[in-house]
């Protein structure tokens, strides 16, 4: 080492070593001090928990249906020839949606013209042969046997030709049966068959959504029928324009439960149908329950405690508060409401409940009761 810079080396060595000296002589004067005990209050703001009407509502989401679906059906068999009309399409009461090749009632209607001119000509003979009978056994020229035998065969024949006539009007009927025509107006919703294809009398080969009243149909949880809104009165909208709202009541509710979904159906009847909601169409429900008592919060009370919901609990006469754990019944948009853990009367703190813990001494917002306090969280909610 240089002995030019001994010298300086020298004094910073004495200079540490004196700044050492003084932290160590320091110390143990600090110790010996008597740890000041501060109190620690918090200033809070309350509420009173009071029972109070509480309302909810029920939001459900479906679609527009109609209140009554036909399914149309041929009334006789035969092999499809025509299709006249494709899903979706409106179709008019007497309008024909289909038509069966109808060669075996075409034939069935010329056999049953064919009989009905034989027994008319039948009854034409017996007519001429009765008329006969009755002027000669006037005047004695014939026997009672053969106007009696006369008289039987007119009657015969006219019994033939009104049976003939029937058998005609049948074949008439089976020959419009071949023309498919759904006898009410509406809109065709599904069908289940094709050109060509054979089908059965009463098989069902369209679905047809009648023209009239709509409704609401909603798929809805077990849980809610069992406690259903008190009034049946359900506002409906569009989902995709709210302009288009109407009133509408339950008019029914299935008995059963869904197996796949776990749901219940709930048809609710519309008053009156906008043009926009037309079939298929989702719609947002909106219901509301009873009125019932209930304490109501708001949500800067609410705490966690154990991974269950609690609030603090405010005790005017010791001056602390203490955590409690609550059963929510709802969560509202700006407030909760209690099912169960907090009293009327009792006072829950709304503010500064980050800052606490149980037995802590606290000071009310807005009142002169406490020291200064270390902590200040007045207007100040947590969760």
């Amino acid at each position: 080492m240089s002995p030019r810079l001994r010298p300086v080396l020298t004094a910073t060595a004495l200079s540490a070593l004196l700044v050492t000296a003084a932290f160590s002589a320091d110390a143990p004067a600090t110790s010996a001090l008597p740890e000041a005990e501060t109190p620690s209050v918090v200033l809070v703001r309350v509420v009173t928990a009071t029972k109070g009407p509480v309302t909810s509502d029920v939001v459900l989401t479906g679609d527009i249906q109609a209140q009554a679906q036909t399914n149309v059906a041929f009334r006789t068999n035969g092999k499809v020839a025509e299709r006249r009309v494709e899903v979706g399409d409106h179709v008019t009461a007497d309008q024909v949606l289909a038509v069966l090749e109808p060669l075996t009632q075409r034939a069935n209607l010329d056999n049953a013209r064919a009989a009905l001119v034989s027994a008319g000509a039948q009854l034409t003979q017996a007519k001429v042969t009765f008329e006969r009978q009755k002027q000669l056994i006037s005047g004695g020229y014939t026997t009672r046997p053969s106007y009696d035998n006369a008289e039987q065969q007119l009657r015969t024949s006219q019994a033939a030709v009104d049976s003939a006539k029937a058998a005609l009007g049948t074949a008439e009927e089976q020959l419009s049966y071949t023309e498919l025509r759904a006898g009410v107006s509406g809109i065709v919703l599904n069908r289940t068959f094709e050109v060509g294809q054979v089908v059965q009398a009463g098989q069902a080969v369209m679905v047809l959504a009648q023209d009239g009243p709509r409704d609401a149909v909603f798929n809805v949880y077990e849980a809610l029928t069992a406690n259903p809104p008190g009034d049946k009165t359900i506002h409906v909208t569009l989902q995709s324009d709210p302009t288009a709202a109407v009133t509408g009541h339950v008019r029914e509710i299935s008995p059963t439960v869904d197996a796949a979904s776990g749901t219940v159906r709930v048809k609710v009847g519309l008053e009156s149908t906008p043009p926009a909601m037309t079939l298929g169409a989702v719609v947002i429900g909106r219901g509301r329950f009873a009125s019932r008592e209930a304490v109501v919060l708001p949500w800067s009370a609410l705490y966690r405690s154990d991974n269950r919901p609690a609030v603090w609990v405010y005790d005017s006469a010791a001056g602390t508060v203490s955590i409690r754990s609550v059963e929510i019944d709802r969560y509202g948009f700006d407030d909760i409401v209690l099912k169960d853990g907090v009293r009327p009367g009792e006072t829950v703190v709304i503010a500064g409940i980050q800052f606490l813990r149980p037995g802590q001494h606290v000071a009310l917002a807005g009142q002169d009761a406490a020291p200064e306090p270390t902590k200040s969280a007045a207007g100040e909610g947590g969760r």
